[in-house]
């Protein structure tokens, strides 16, 4: 995978320090620790897993002096993570970024949908997911399935067969006419604009490794 045009080198301890993490070794795609770091860098998730796979390697000599200098001294290691914090501002990182052309496309995913904070376009990708799943008559409460998402997001599964309904509306196989939750109905046709469309396996692919980020 080509370089990032946000990524540096001293990025290198950050990932290091969540590679020694408990339990070491290279952490799912969208683990919520991975994510928190790409939310940070404002780096997508898919490229520093890549990145983390390429420490894991140790196949050059860069990768050899980072581990030799820090692999064996996680205090050294925090402490330079303390300073490249430092640098970058902590709560002050938009000051770090200014200058940067940043795109938050895959930070939407995971903040709170303005017109409804309850939910994320993350939750709303594992919902449509199920929704091509499933049947309407099927979209109701009591479906194991449904049941089962709810408990995965946090969520009453009230919550996901409404916005299942409002997915009804994006349909235009079903030809629904009125949401349950109008301020659902611009976030829920973005996201079936993105998907639906598409081929089915890339949106069940990416709902299934999302499971991680709400473990």
């Amino acid at each position: 995978m080509a370089n990032h045009p946000l990524w540096s080198d001293e990025y290198w301890l950050m990932l290091m320090q969540l590679y020694l993490r408990k339990p070491v070794g290279v952490k799912p795609m969208y683990s919520k620790r991975l994510v928190a770091l790409s939310l940070e860098l404002h780096i997508p998730p898919q490229f520093l897993y890549s990145q983390m796979l390429r420490l894991r390697q140790i196949d050059t000599p860069r990768m050899e002096r980072l581990w030799n200098t820090y692999g064996e001294n996680p205090k050294k290691l925090s402490r330079g993570v303390k300073l490249l914090r430092k640098k970058m501002g902590y709560g002050l990182a938009s000051l770090f970024y200014d200058g940067v052309e940043v795109n938050e496309s895959f930070e939407k995913d995971f903040k709170p949908i303005p017109e409804y904070p309850d939910l994320t376009p993350a939750m709303l990708i594992m919902i449509l997911d199920l929704y091509f799943r499933l049947t309407p008559i099927t979209m109701v409460e009591d479906t194991p399935e449904i049941r089962q998402l709810a408990r995965r997001l946090k969520r009453p599964a009230s919550l996901i067969v409404s916005v299942m309904q409002v997915f009804q509306v994006c349909d235009p196989y079903l030809k629904q006419k009125t949401a349950e939750i109008p301020d659902l109905l611009a976030p829920c046709r973005q996201i079936w604009q993105r998907f639906a469309n598409d081929n089915p396996q890339k949106l069940n692919a990416l709902a299934a490794q999302l499971h991680e980020y709400f473990k």
